[in-house]
């Protein structure tokens, strides 16, 4: 998988696509990172890549020549992504669709926006991560591409570990123990130590839709409710007080 990511901090974005997990895995070829700097665009002395805004207002705003002869000029991967506070909201379910894919690219923004021609004519969509904004698109992009390269095969080292993860089948994951059995009074829940495979999974699965049920209940209604195989899975397992009727089997629950 190739990712291009377009920006005018080039070094911001390679020392941390050279680092952990990321830098790993593109030393090894299992993925592409390639960083084009925004300025090769510019055609002044001083490779200017912005402009103040038409009509007025405070701060300046990414010029359209510069951002087009830059990606025309690298002709890069596509789909090619505005990283923007108003693009589609980028999740669990469009990494793992992106990370199907050959590759894509991403174009960081940066002062008070992009020119909005930019938007219409230059990339094939918009990105969020989220309902706030940022300086810039550089620690989006970061975010972005984590989530989609750790899902390509020789990433990571444990396939597995992508498979029971938040999010892999809308729920959050199942909360995770490690040595020691006890720490300062706290004890690992005993099925846990227990070495039952078949048990361990119950709790863990009971647990997921507990957690979910608490903290995300948006993720609950999303998938429809829960099912009477699950009510019964959360009662079984002593989380019988977290269900609602409005989490019931072709009932969606609305905060």
């Amino acid at each position: 998988m190739r990712a291009e990511i377009f920006t005018i901090f080039p070094e911001v974005v390679s020392t941390w696509a050279g680092a952990s997990l990321i830098g790993k895995a593109w030393r090894s070829g299992a993925i592409d990172i390639v960083v084009h700097d925004l300025r090769s665009g510019a055609n002044d002395p001083r490779r200017s890549v912005d402009d103040s805004p038409f009509g007025g207002g405070a701060g300046m705003v990414l010029a359209p020549e510069p951002v087009f002869a830059a990606v025309e000029a690298a002709r890069p991967v596509r789909p090619l992504y505005l990283l923007s506070p108003g693009g589609l909201r980028f999740d669990q379910a469009m990494a793992h669709e992106l990370a199907a894919g050959p590759g894509f690219s991403l174009l960081c923004g940066r002062y008070e926006g992009v020119d909005e021609r930019v938007a219409e004519h230059l990339v094939d969509g918009e990105l969020s991560i989220g309902d706030f904004v940022l300086a810039g698109g550089e620690a989006a992009a970061a975010v972005v591409v984590e989530a989609v390269a750790r899902l390509v095969p020789g990433v990571m080292g444990n396939v597995a570990s992508t498979d029971e993860e938040s999010f892999s089948e809308g729920l959050l994951e199942y909360p995770q123990y490690t040595r020691p059995a006890e720490f300062r009074g706290w004890a690992v829940p005993e099925v846990l130590l227990s070495g039952h495979h078949s048990r361990v999974a119950e709790w863990r699965k009971a647990s997921a839709l507990a957690r979910t049920l608490q903290r995300r209940p948006d993720l609950i209604a999303a998938r429809g409710g829960i099912s009477p195989e699950e009510e019964a899975l959360l009662a079984q397992w002593g989380f019988d007080a977290l269900i609602s009727p409005s989490y019931g089997p072709d009932r969606s629950h609305r905060p």
